[in-house]
Formats: structure tokens, sequence, C-alpha cells
């Protein structure tokens, strides 16, 4: 194991990304052909939308908020070689919390439960920080 293994829950939540902008373009297709909005409308104003397409469009913006922290974490963990098992199965479970996360905000939005899963990947992301931080420090008092 080199640690570039970490990179694969970073790829894994990208493709997450690619997802939510299929499922946003299937839903407001949807939207347009059950005469829910009109194409006029929502060419000008996005809040012209139906709340299933905003819950979507919603959702891909919380993943360029705290998922680019865990991808500049995962990338430090790289180029300062501290990448190692713990760190990458804390990056797998944040990515899997991610995933849970956007289910529950583009099916049925309960908040609480989503605010819940999203603490949870917080605390995850901060001791990520905190183990890397501490490894790249021990790393430059021994060079």
């Amino acid at each position: 194991m080199n640690g570039s293994e970490i990179l694969f829950p970073v790829l894994a939540n990208i493709l997450l990304v690619i997802i939510m902008f299929f499922v946003l373009g299937a839903r407001k297709g949807a939207a347009v052909r059950a005469g829910l909005v009109s194409r006029d409308d929502t060419a000008l104003d996005n809040k012209a939308w139906n709340d299933e397409v905003v819950k979507v469009s919603n959702n891909i913006a919380n993943q360029f908020e705290t998922p680019v922290l865990f991808y500049l974490l995962c990338l430090g963990a790289v180029v300062g070689g501290v990448s190692d098992t713990l760190l990458i199965v804390l990056a797998w479970f944040y990515t899997a919390l991610r995933y849970f996360h956007a289910y529950v905000h583009v099916t049925s939005n309960y908040v609480p439960l989503r605010m819940k899963v999203f603490i949870v990947s917080l605390l995850v992301i901060l001791v990520m920080l905190g183990l890397i931080a501490a490894r790249l420090s021990l790393t430059l008092i021994a060079a």
C-alpha cells in the first residue's frame, strides 16, 4: 500500500456528484413533460422548479461544500505521505455518509436525519484533519 488508495473514496464522491447531475436532468425532464413547470419560466428563474427538482439542485450545491474539504484532506494525505489504512477507512466512511445524505436529501428530505448524517460526516472530516495534521507535524519534527 502506497497511500494513494485513499483516492478511491474521492473518486466515489465525484461519481456521486455526476449521479446527482443525471438525477437532476431526469427530474427536470419529468417536470417539464408533466406540465409542472414552464421552460420559459425556468430559463430565467430557478425558483420556478418544483420541489423534487429543487431537492436535487440543493444537494448538488451541497456537494461543493464540505466534500471539497474532504478532497483536500485526502490529497494532502497522499502528497504528505501520511495516508494509511485508518485514513482510508475514514475516507470510505465519509463517502458512505455522503451517499446516504444525498439519498435522504433527494427522497424524503427529512431534515433531522439529514442533519445527523451531516454532523457525523463533519466529525469524520475533523478526525481526518487531526490525524493528518499530527502525522505531518511528526514528519516535519523527524526531518
